[in-house]
């Protein structure tokens, strides 16, 4: 088999397809969750906690320094930028994933669902027939 076939037929199995199809998907819903996040409750939750703006909560470690020149225009002093913990962008990012996992574990919990009740479900085995429990009956008798 080529090597161009054998890829060929790898690509268009059904479970990569889906794959690709449910990663598209998720990274849209990703982006949808990071805008509810973002737009609808990070600001509700600022306003909770009197205008808190969550991007903009960082711990700074070491404040930015900008360079100092002399007379002559040389850098006597580098630039140096800020050096800061940004935990405020950590939170939003924490509360998407929270998001994400939820609606995550919801799909997959509504999936196992459908199995549960098409596991239980009776199989629909079609009644034989009086005849045919003769007949079958002859046939077993005859085998021994």
């Amino acid at each position: 088999m080529s090597f161009i076939k054998e890829f060929k037929e790898f690509a268009m199995r059904g479970n990569l397809i889906d794959t690709a199809v449910a990663f598209v998907m998720g990274a849209s819903f990703g982006k949808i969750v990071s805008a509810f996040v973002d737009g609808v409750v990070m600001p509700l939750i600022g306003m909770l906690t009197g205008g808190i703006d969550f991007n903009d909560k960082k711990l700074i470690l070491k404040d930015a320094v900008t360079a100092t020149k002399d007379a002559a225009g040389n850098v006597i002093t580098k630039a140096a930028p800020e050096v800061s913990v940004k935990y405020g962008v950590f939170i939003t990012n924490v509360l998407d994933f929270i998001i994400v996992a939820f609606a995550v574990f919801l799909v997959i919990k509504a999936i196992n669902a459908a199995k549960k009740k098409e596991e239980t479900a009776p199989s629909s085995v079609p009644k034989t027939s009086s005849t045919d429990a003769i007949l079958m009956e002859i046939r077993d008798s005859l085998k021994k």
